[in-house]
């Protein structure tokens, strides 16, 4: 495993279908001065297609591996229990760290994220300022301090 940190870019892979929710993350991670490539999908689907590259999601350069994947559990289409369930099933995709960000405060949503295999579960901040301070420490711990794989 490689030591990946701040130095180098990032690529953060958001799955997440509220509109505005992706655009609020984008400013979060934009007043952190967050240089890191960060691409977004609307559902688990998506999500998905695009880590195995299918159809437009084949280009490398717009769509690159991530190293990490924030996941929201309430999606259209395959939510995000479901994606996370696949992620961890293949070989390929399992060591990605992966970030539950919902507004789902279920304690069976907390322990099924854990079964299986999330790296956190982290219920959305309600202010935008709690956002903000979520992408900065997000950014220390996982780009700063921890190691990540290469994938």
């Amino acid at each position: 495993m490689n030591k990946i940190k701040t130095a180098g870019k990032i690529s953060i892979l958001i799955a997440d279908d509220d509109a505005d929710d992706r655009e609020l993350i984008q400013a979060a991670f934009d007043e952190n001065s967050t240089q890191h490539h960060i691409s977004f999908v609307e559902n688990g689907e998506d999500l998905l297609h695009y880590l195995k590259r299918d159809g437009h999601y084949a280009d490398e350069t717009l769509h690159p591996f991530p190293q990490i994947i924030l996941l929201d559990l309430n999606m259209p289409k395959k939510d995000g229990r479901e994606a996370l369930r696949e992620l961890k099933a293949n070989n390929v995709f399992k060591s990605i760290p992966v970030i539950i960000l919902t507004t789902s405060m279920e304690e069976k949503d907390i322990i099924n994220s854990y079964e299986l295999g999330v790296n956190s579960f982290i219920i959305k901040p309600v202010t935008y300022s709690g956002l903000v301070e979520f992408t900065r420490v997000l950014g220390q711990y996982w780009f700063e301090i921890a190691e990540l794989p290469n994938v």
